[in-house]
């Protein structure tokens, strides 16, 4: 259904240029589209990075902001989907008291539940790293509340298509074929 409120992940492939991260955000605060989380890096592809975000809208809503946000010379492809088609995580960090994380009785098992692991610990805190779905992070932080919780934060989601190859590497390949016929 085309007016169906669903969550949905844009990933934008771009040229990191100066000031497109302000510009992309008010596409979709014009379109009246919340962003839940943003996350930008590097691809495998040199010099191509990517923007992810999250967001909840109609399809044709979304659509029209990807299409909005493609017609920047900077932008390369946008690209939208829903959950069942990308394979996604978030990490977590977790900083807690090590004088009270040290008296439990289970740490192993706590983080072996989880699936988390200690990334730092001194004397006065200890940093833990969870990867997953917001719904486990939030689960281990339910856990480590009584442990004090001294400070957390979680990523934006990151993402990539259940292709086996990302999409924007085929249209970055047709888009260099074409330039070559044009220079012959």
């Amino acid at each position: 259904m085309e007016n169906e409120i669903k969550e949905y992940t844009v990933i934008i492939y771009t040229e990191n240029e100066i000031g497109l991260l302000s510009q992309i955000s008010n596409v979709f605060t014009r379109r009246s589209l919340s962003i839940w989380s943003m996350s930008a890096g590097a691809t495998a592809h040199e010099g191509v990075h990517n923007i992810t975000i999250v967001t909840e809208g109609t399809e044709r809503k979304v659509r029209e902001a990807a299409e909005q946000i493609e017609k920047r010379v900077d932008v390369i492809k946008v690209f939208f989907y829903t959950d069942d088609k990308i394979v996604y995580r978030e990490l977590a960090l977790y900083k807690i008291s090590t004088d009270r994380f040290l008296g439990c009785n289970d740490i192993e098992g706590l983080l072996s539940r989880h699936g988390a692991r200690i990334v730092e610990m001194n004397r006065k805190f200890t940093v833990i790293q969870k990867t997953g779905y917001t719904e486990e992070t939030q689960a281990l932080y339910g856990e480590l509340e009584k442990f004090e919780i001294l400070q957390f934060i979680r990523s934006g989601r990151i993402a990539v298509s259940r292709a086996v190859q990302e999409p924007v590497f085929k249209f970055l390949e047709k888009r260099e074929k074409a330039r070559k016929q044009l220079n012959k």
